[in-house]
């Protein structure tokens, strides 16, 4: 894919490794979308990087349909899809709850779903298009206090099989790039606490340059999953 040609959307783009990837791919000459729920974050990273910013909740059906509309309106088309929008929770099994389970799960899993699902009704009649899922290893290899998170992302590996199998023959690539710790708002904007930045630990550029590489293939080619490790963190 010609980056150029790229009408984009990246769901959970106003920081973190969705606005990492929103900016390698305006780089590249992309028209790039970005979509989150507070709309005061998603606007100021849409004017530092020329994006066109749209308010979200991707759990709310409704709210999804219009995006979409809205995203291939403003940009005139749409092609692309980075499925990034992601909440996180951690607590042993025997705290986890049945309210925090469904709050993770509505978000990573459900929003993910609607997105994806809006997104191809619009790229399979026109025959292309791409979706990049953002997973993450904790759903190749869980750790404890990660019931909620780990398991949305098991699934997320899941539909992208799913996803996968129904969408080729419409030549729609769908992928997945699963990143290890990566250091962003993420924690803490998820109640994990504060961590301090490590030069040593993923970086949200890093992400975002294995999806531009990814998407950047010929369309008659794909690369199903890349998993992405710190080559030696603890050092």
């Amino acid at each position: 894919m010609r980056l150029s040609d790229a009408r984009v959307l990246v769901t959970g783009g106003g920081s973190g490794i969705g606005l990492a990837t929103a900016r390698a791919l305006k780089a590249q000459g992309a028209r790039v979308a970005i979509s989150g729920r507070r709309a005061e974050v998603l606007a100021r990273a849409a004017k530092e990087i020329g994006a066109t910013p749209v308010t979200t909740d991707v759990t709310d059906e409704a709210s999804v349909v219009r995006l979409i509309e809205t995203v291939a309106r403003e940009l005139g088309g749409y092609n692309v899809l980075i499925n990034n929008a992601g909440i996180g929770s951690s607590a042993p099994l025997l705290s986890v709850t049945a309210a925090d389970m469904r709050r993770v799960w509505e978000t990573n899993v459900l929003g993910a779903t609607l997105v994806a699902r809006e997104s191809a009704r619009y790229f399979v009649p026109r025959r292309s298009g791409a979706i990049v899922n953002v997973a993450s290893t904790s759903g190749q290899r869980a750790g404890a206090n990660s019931s909620a998170y780990a398991s949305t992302k098991y699934a997320l590996s899941g539909l992208t099989e799913v996803w996968r199998a129904e969408l080729r023959t419409s030549d729609i690539r769908v992928m997945q790039v699963n990143p290890s710790e990566v250091m962003t708002p993420f924690f803490e904007s998820n109640g994990y606490g504060a961590r301090p930045d490590n030069p040593r630990k993923l970086h949200a550029e890093d992400i975002a340059n294995v999806i531009v590489g990814m998407l950047q293939l010929d369309d008659r080619a794909f690369v199903t999953s890349a998993t992405v490790w710190a080559t030696n963190p603890d050092s």
